[in-house]
């Protein structure tokens, strides 16, 4: 069973959210993209992501979680690709 979970697809993400001190983002990894999404919203997300509304700017499929994982921390770092991705 635990193979099997390795091998199933995996997203990053990229959220938004407009706050009085101006945009942030968030970067994250999941499985099921609109239910991560949602939890954001119901403010059952990340510390850091919650009281606010979130929309999706960006995402990128995996084969596998850690594939997934790799990107994120990537991209977390890469605040560049985040400033690009919120002025598209």
């Amino acid at each position: 069973m635990r193979r099997e979970s390795a091998l199933m697809s995996a997203f990053v993400y990229v959220i938004a959210t407009d706050a009085p001190a101006g945009r942030r983002t968030y970067v994250g990894w999941t499985v099921d993209l609109e239910q991560r999404l949602a939890r954001h919203n119901a403010g059952r997300g990340a510390k850091s992501t919650r009281g606010r509304s979130w929309v999706l700017l960006y995402a990128e499929r995996f084969d596998s979680r850690r594939d997934a994982m790799s990107r994120e921390w990537h991209l977390k770092k890469d605040r560049a690709f985040r400033a690009q991705v919120t002025r598209a």
